[in-house]
């Protein structure tokens, strides 16, 4: 579903992205690995078209993104932000309908109040959430408010930035378990950013290492304990000394 090759980005002097190349199979889940900085959001933003390689291919089932319309392009994605990212202003079921409710092909209101709802119970939070205002909702809830408005327009493709982020262990694991049930129940291709190694064995079926702006492993879930890379080790056993500096 998303290939990218040679993928190139910096920033000044900062070269964030130095060659990436990873290929993320149809209707499979792939987390990203890496430390901070290392430019797991920027490779998010390049495939979104937020932020524009310096160089490289970025494929979309196939198609060249940097050649589809805009449009229709983005019509195809869905996205839970780190931090939930909801407008404090509008209801809960606007802000869940959000993109239902814009553009020339605007699903009327009584209609996108009824999905939103719909979507709403699929994350488990009842009818009556739809009309209070984030502000009203805890952490978990707002969680959950994101990931049903990401998945409201039944996207092929779903990214889920740092998703436990700011969560208690206990629900962290009813998000993990709710990104994986939904993304099976879908089919769709699901692209994950995290350093939570719960996480990672939650929702991955496939992870991938980004580190030094170069995807440096990538296999199936199964062998990441066995992968034999010195950073993949360092990184999922969180050992001090190893070829990533802990100096930032």
């Amino acid at each position: 579903m998303i290939t990218l090759i040679d993928l190139h980005k910096a920033f000044g002097a900062n070269r964030v992205l130095q060659g990436a190349r990873l290929v993320i199979p149809t209707g499979q889940s792939m987390v990203v690995i890496g430390g901070s900085g290392t430019g797991k959001s920027v490779l998010i933003k390049c495939i979104l078209g937020i932020v524009k390689p310096d160089s490289g291919t970025i494929l979309i089932d196939g198609q060249d993104v940097a050649k589809v319309p805009r449009d229709a392009f983005l019509a195809r994605f869905g996205m839970l932000f780190q931090g939930g990212a909801l407008f404090d202003s509008l209801p809960v079921w606007q802000n869940v309908a959000f993109r239902l409710l814009r553009g020339s092909l605007a699903t009327p209101k009584v209609e996108a109040k009824e999905i939103a709802i719909s979507k709403l119970r699929r994350v488990g939070l009842s009818p009556d959430v739809a009309d209070r205002l984030p502000a009203e909702l805890s952490g978990g809830m707002q969680k959950r408010v994101g990931l049903a408005r990401a998945i409201c327009a039944e996207p092929e493709i779903i990214f889920f930035d740092e998703p436990t982020t700011g969560l208690d262990p206990i629900m962290a694991g009813v998000i993990n378990d709710l990104i994986r049930e939904i993304v099976s129940e879908m089919g769709a291709t699901a692209v994950t950013i995290t350093h939570d190694l719960t996480s990672v064995r939650a929702i991955a079926d496939r992870v991938a290492m980004l580190h030094g702006g170069i995807i440096r492993w990538e296999g199936p879930i199964a062998d990441l304990d066995s992968s034999n890379d010195p950073y993949v080790d360092q990184f999922i056993h969180g050992r001090a000394t190893g070829p990533i500096a802990t100096i930032r």
